[in-house]
């Protein structure tokens, strides 16, 4: 992905700045192996919510915090159930049901349904929405609420 910027500084959108080699690397999840090594020393699973920067902790509500109940994943139910297509409170939501529906059958049915979406190349990005940008407008939503 490139730096590139509009005359104000701030970043162009994603579907701008990733390169050829980009995309691809981000379609079939490649950019996803070297967290093997995590799984490896213990530090996460193959599956569970996947992990989000420590500084979004404050804008989970009560609920949404019992993500952390659990290892983190390279991939989760959101992962399996959407993707990148799901909003924010959808995926925290997701993630929360899945801390308390654990169940072998259901890890399976996330690895048969994210082999699925890999091959596809399914959800893998939505055109015109940054991940980060969206989880600050929902920040500055529940700010606003506070």
């Amino acid at each position: 992905m490139t730096d590139e910027r509009d005359t104000n500084g701030k970043l162009l959108p994603d579907e701008i700045r990733l390169t050829k080699v980009g995309r691809f690397v981000r379609s079939t999840s490649i950019d996803e192996l070297p967290q093997l090594w995590n799984v490896f020393i213990g530090d996460m699973s193959l599956i569970g919510p996947r992990p989000l920067l420590p500084r979004y902790i404050p804008y989970y509500t009560e609920e949404e915090l019992q993500r952390h109940n659990v290892r983190p994943g390279i991939t989760g139910y959101a992962q399996s159930h959407g993707r990148n297509t799901v909003t924010w409170d959808e995926k925290l939501a997701m993630d929360v049901w899945y801390v308390k529906n654990l169940s072998f059958k259901l890890d399976l049915e996330i690895i048969l349904k994210t082999i699925k979406s890999v091959i596809k190349r399914e959800a893998v990005e939505v055109a015109g929405v940054e991940a980060l940008d969206t989880f600050r407008i929902r920040q500055k939503n529940m700010s606003n609420q506070n």
